[in-house]
């Protein structure tokens, strides 16, 4: 086991290595679209790309993740073909979101042996994941155009 510094210190070290393997700008918070977002998660048995749909109202998140939903065929043809589709995803506080994600297993961000296969796995997941989103943006994020 490690420390809670120790931790922190090989998480850091992560993420600036992956910074530095691929040196892009990813979309993650800013889709322009409010509490809609993509997320990369890694810990000591897996590695996630999430696409996060957390607004408050009830209404909006069952509406953008419908419309997600109602693009899964194409998703899953063109893009990712593992992706796991969850309407009411509970997060460790108790919220509800909506969420849709890869996931690596068999992997641990604490296992630098792992680090190129979880880079090589975000880097390509979320690229598809932005992919989708530019492509289909524009239905997404129209509330009045329902599914």
């Amino acid at each position: 086991m490690f420390s809670k510094a120790d931790s922190q210190k090989i998480k850091r070290e992560f993420w600036i290595e992956f910074a530095q393997v691929y040196p892009r700008k990813w979309m993650l918070y800013d889709t322009k679209i409010k509490d809609f977002s993509f997320k990369f998660y890694v810990d000591n048995k897996k590695a996630q790309v999430t696409l996060d749909i957390e607004p408050r109202d009830e209404q909006k998140r069952k509406i953008y993740f419908e419309k997600i939903e109602s693009l899964k065929q194409i998703l899953f043809d063109d893009f990712m073909k593992n992706a796991i589709f969850e309407r009411h995803f509970h997060l460790e506080t108790g919220k509800e979101i909506s969420k849709i994600w890869v996931e690596k297993t068999g992997i641990s961000v604490f296992n630098k042996n792992t680090w190129p296969e979880i880079f090589v796995f975000f880097n390509e997941k979320m690229d598809a994941f932005e992919r989708f989103f530019e492509e289909y943006k524009d239905y997404i994020e129209d509330l009045e155009l329902n599914v």
